[in-house]
C-alpha cells in the first residue's frame, strides 16, 4: 500500500504539471491568433477564448504521441517515478517562469526534454541514443524547412502574376488537404492502429486497392477537403480580398492553435506517464484530460495580455507575412505530432517570420537576436539536462527515494 510520502509526490508532481499546462497555454499557444487580431479580424477576448477551446482539443485528440515520448522515450533502462517526474516538471517549469519573466527565448519543448533526460540519467537509466539522434535531426531541421516554406508561401503572396484571389484559396487548399489527413484519437480506427485521419475513416468505408502503395480513396478525400477549401476561401476573397485575408487568418489561427494544444501538452503530462499509467492503473486519456484542463485555463487567464503585445508586432509584419509563419507552423506541428517529436513553437514561427522577410528583401530580425535565441535554446538544453540530474539527486537524498 503506498504511503504519504507517495501520495505527497503524485500530489506534488499532478499541480507542477497542472502549472506547466497552464503556463503552456498562456504563452506558447498565443501566436496563432496574433495576426488575426492585428488585422482586426477577430477581438483579444474571443481569440483567447477560441484559443483555450481548440488547444485543449488538440491536447486531447493528439497530444498521446508526444506525452509517451516524453515519458518513456528519452530514456532506455529506467521508469520515471513519481520522484522524478516531480523533478523534472519543477526544472522545467522553472526554466519557463525565467523565459516568461525575464523575457529571455526560453524554448518549453527543450527544457523539458532536457529535464527528462537529467532524472532519467540520474535514476541510472541510459541514454536513448537512437530517439537523441530522431529529436536533434528534426530540430535541426525546423529552422531551414520553416524559413523555406515561409519564403515560398510568401513569394507566392506577392507575386503580381499571381492575383490574391488565387494565392491565398491555394493556400487554404494545403491547408484543407492536410487536416484530412491528420491524425485524431477521436476517428474510428481499425485494431491495427492506435489513432486514424478522417481521409483514411472515409477511405475504409470504400475500400479501394492500393496501386504503387497509396490508397486512391485517401487522395481523393484529399483533393476533395483541398477542393471545397479552395472554394470557400476564393469565394471570400472574391467578394473582398480583406475580408477572405481576415477569413483565412481566423481558420488557420484556429488549425494552428489546435497542433499547438497536440504539440505542447506532452511537455506537461509525459513526465507522470509512467507514475499515472503503471503506478496508478489510470488511463492515459485522463492525464491528457489534466493537461488540457491546464492549456484551457492558461489560455483563457493568461493569454488576452501577451495576445495584444504580440498582436502589434504581427501587424507591423503585415498579413501576407503572418500567413507565410503560420503555414509552416500549422505543417511542422502535425509532422511532429505525426513522429512523436517534442517542438518549440517559438523555434517554429520565429524561423517562420524571417523566411517571410527574406521574400522582402529583409528578415526583419537582427542577427544579434537570432544569435541570442540560438545561444538561449542550446543553454536551455544543456542547463535543464544538469539541473534535472542534480535535483533529482538532492530531492532522493533528503526524501531517501
Amino acid at each position: 500500500m503506498p504511503g504519504l510520502l507517495f501520495w505527497t509526490l503524485v500530489v506534488l508532481a499532478t499541480l507542477t504539471s497542472l502549472v506547466t499546462a497552464w503556463a503552456l497555454g498562456a504563452n506558447s499557444n498565443s501566436p496563432p491568433f496574433a495576426p488575426a487580431i492585428g488585422a482586426n479580424a477577430i477581438s483579444t477576448m474571443r481569440a483567447a477564448f477560441l484559443i483555450g477551446i481548440l488547444a485543449a482539443l488538440g491536447a486531447l485528440t493528439q497530444g498521446g504521441a508526444i506525452s509517451e515520448t516524453v515519458g518513456a522515450g528519452l530514456i532506455e533502462g529506467v521508469q520515471i517515478t513519481s520522484l522524478a517526474a516531480t523533478a523534472g516538471l519543477l526544472t522545467a517549469a522553472g526554466f519557463m517562469a525565467f523565459g516568461v519573466y525575464s523575457g529571455y527565448p526560453v524554448p518549453a519543448a527543450f527544457a523539458t526534454t532536457g529535464a527528462m533526460v537529467g532524472v532519467g540519467l540520474s535514476l541510472g537509466g541510459d541514454p536513448a541514443t537512437d530517439t537523441y539522434r530522431r529529436i536533434v535531426t528534426f530540430w535541426a531541421l525546423v529552422p531551414p524547412v520553416s524559413g523555406g516554406l515561409a519564403y515560398l508561401t510568401a513569394t507566392i503572396l506577392r507575386r503580381d502574376d499571381i492575383p490574391e484571389t488565387v494565392g491565398v484559396p491555394l493556400l487554404a487548399a494545403v491547408v484543407g488537404g492536410i487536416i484530412a489527413n491528420v491524425q485524431l484519437a477521436i476517428v474510428p480506427s481499425p485494431p491495427e492502429a492506435a489513432q486514424s485521419s478522417i481521409a483514411g475513416f472515409l477511405a475504409r468505408q470504400l475500400p479501394t486497392p492500393a496501386v504503387a502503395g497509396v490508397d486512391p480513396a485517401v487522395v481523393l478525400v484529399t483533393l476533395i477537403a483541398a477542393a471545397v477549401s479552395f472554394r470557400f476561401i476564393r469565394r471570400r476573397t472574391q467578394e473582398s480580398v480583406d475580408r477572405g485575408i481576415r477569413t483565412f487568418l481566423v481558420l488557420l489561427g484556429s488549425v494552428v492553435a489546435f497542433s499547438s494544444g497536440g504539440s505542447q501538452v506532452g511537455l506537461a503530462t509525459g513526465p507522470l506517464e509512467n507514475l499515472y499509467g503503471a503506478e496508478l492503473g489510470l488511463p492515459g486519456v485522463l492525464l491528457l484530460a489534466l493537461g488540457a484542463v491546464g492549456i484551457l485555463g492558461g489560455a483563457w487567464m493568461g493569454a488576452p495580455r501577451l495576445l495584444q503585445a504580440t498582436s502589434r508586432e504581427y501587424a507591423q509584419l503585415g498579413v501576407r507575412r503572418s500567413i507565410a509563419a503560420l503555414v509552416p507552423g500549422f505543417i511542422i506541428a502535425q509532422v511532429a505530432i505525426a513522429l512523436g517529436i517534442p517542438i518549440s513553437f517559438n523555434n517554429i514561427i520565429i524561423s517562420g517570420v524571417i523566411g517571410g522577410g527574406l521574400a522582402g528583401g529583409s528578415a526583419g530580425v537582427s542577427r544579434r537576436k537570432i544569435g541570442v535565441t540560438i545561444a538561449f535554446w542550446l543553454i536551455t538544453l544543456v542547463a535543464s539536462t544538469t539541473i534535472g540530474f542534480g535535483l533529482y539527486r538532492a530531492l532522493a537524498a533528503v526524501l531517501g527515494g
